[in-house]
């Protein structure tokens, strides 16, 4: 069945203020990284009103039209700003996450990743923020729950940020386990051990400098066990890079292998529960070497797993 990887040149259109982190080579270099991947490559639809609305009310998608400038730039906040570009590419972005659902659920493809931006695990019910918009790996869980009937998903989230927007959209659903390993304290200050939802959210707090071993150590101690007991039939990656030593906004100390390692555990667990289902969607990640090659690592990996 192999890997797809779902993607578009509209999100290359969401057009950032000079200097910001979140730019457009951030997905010209992972793009550019999976090159020569044997991988199906797929293109990303517009995301269905009806899928935004499973997580968004109504007042937050108008919200976002309303303020999408024709022309420069329009804050949300100091860090989420919208060109002429940005609703598309966050439609699309949205899209993607759903279309790889379809496509593992349906046996097409045996995993896929989103190669997208904007990222979407910062925004919650009613406020874009941290770069985000809507929250993409959220609706893409609410959509296998719903449109393909199963009883669990899961959503693991090893970005170097704690995913509170995916947490606000999925605290209240025991249907869907949400699991967050992130650096702490750190932007946006959530994600505490204390977080736990309708006891579907584990958070794993990690301190500045962690590395390689404290990294694998709190996911084989503390995620691992918890997606085993949870059975899911379906994994959602929240695929963030920015836990990589060369990331200029954070002090996680990860090595490419570690994306490798922890992408592997991951399908190993989806081997157990799901028939190998994955579906990966990409977060952060700043450095743009460093991006690169770990999304490239990250997809090598889903690949080997999927034949």
């Amino acid at each position: 069945m192999g890997t797809a990887v779902i993607s578009h040149d509209e999100c290359l259109e969401h057009v950032t203020p000079p200097g910001h982190p979140e730019q457009v080579a951030r997905l010209d270099a992972v793009r550019g990284a999976l090159e020569g991947l044997d991988v199906a490559h797929v293109t990303a639809p517009m995301a269905a009103e009806d899928d935004l609305l499973r997580v968004h009310p109504k007042s937050h998608v108008d919200a976002i039209k309303a303020a999408a400038p024709s022309e420069g730039w329009r804050s949300l906040d100091t860090d989420t700003h919208m060109s002429a570009g940005t609703l598309g590419a966050a439609y699309r972005a949205a899209g993607a996450a759903v279309k790889a659902v379809d496509l593992v659920m349906s046996g097409e493809a045996g995993n896929a990743f989103c190669a997208t931006r904007p990222p979407g695990h910062h925004a919650e019910r009613e406020t874009a923020m941290g770069f985000c918009f809507f929250g993409n790996v959220a609706i893409a869980a609410k959509y296998a729950l719903d449109h393909h009937g199963l009883k669990r998903v899961a959503i693991l989230d090893f970005d170097v940020h704690h995913g509170n927007g995916t947490q606000d959209l999925v605290e209240e659903d025991a249907r869907i386990l949400f699991c967050s390993s992130h650096q702490s304290p750190l932007y946006p200050g959530t994600g505490a051990a204390h977080e736990t939802g309708v006891g579907n959210v584990l958070n794993v707090p990690l301190p500045d400098g962690t590395g390689s071993a404290a990294f694998r150590a709190a996911w084989e101690r503390q995620v691992l066990p918890r997606v085993d007991a949870f059975k899911p039939e379906l994994i959602i990656i929240s695929a963030g890079f920015d836990a990589h030593k060369a990331d200029p906004l954070a002090g996680m100390m990860l090595e490419t292998a570690d994306f490798v390692w922890v992408t592997n555990v991951i399908c190993d667990l989806a081997d157990r529960h799901c028939q190998g289902r994955v579906v990966s969607a990409l977060e952060g990640g700043y450095d743009l070497a460093a991006l690169g090659e770990s999304a490239a690592a990250h997809v090598a990996a889903l690949e080997e797993r999927s034949r």
